[in-house]
């Protein structure tokens, strides 16, 4: 059975011989994708996770969570987004149709 390598003495500060391994071993990548700490761009085009992105972001670099605020502000869709004026002539329909023919009586309570 062997022993685990020494990492730290009774007072648990780092062996020195570990710690000198730790720190030969920390400037080498293991690929050339490993070198780079962040991406070189966007990876999705979906506007969504964009701004999701945006968010993780600005949270972990600032400390504080800024989502909340933007999920809170105001965006044309609350209000209902761009509204089409139009005149009641060309929202309401004039005349019959095959469900509303002349003649028809009216019903007490609607059956469909």
């Amino acid at each position: 059975m062997t022993t685990p390598p020494r990492r730290r003495d009774a007072t648990g500060h780092l062996d020195p011989e570990y710690e000198a391994k730790l720190r030969a071993e920390s400037g080498h990548a293991r690929s050339a994708e490993d070198a780079h700490a962040f991406l070189g761009g966007p990876r999705s085009k979906d506007a969504l996770s964009e701004q999701l992105g945006e968010e993780v972001i600005q949270t972990a670099t600032s400390g504080e969570d800024v989502a909340e605020d933007i999920f809170n502000q105001t965006v044309p869709e609350d209000t209902g987004g761009p509204f089409v004026e139009t005149t009641g002539k060309t929202e309401f329909a004039h005349g019959t149709d095959a469900s509303n023919i002349k003649g028809a009586t009216r019903e007490p309570f609607p059956k469909t």
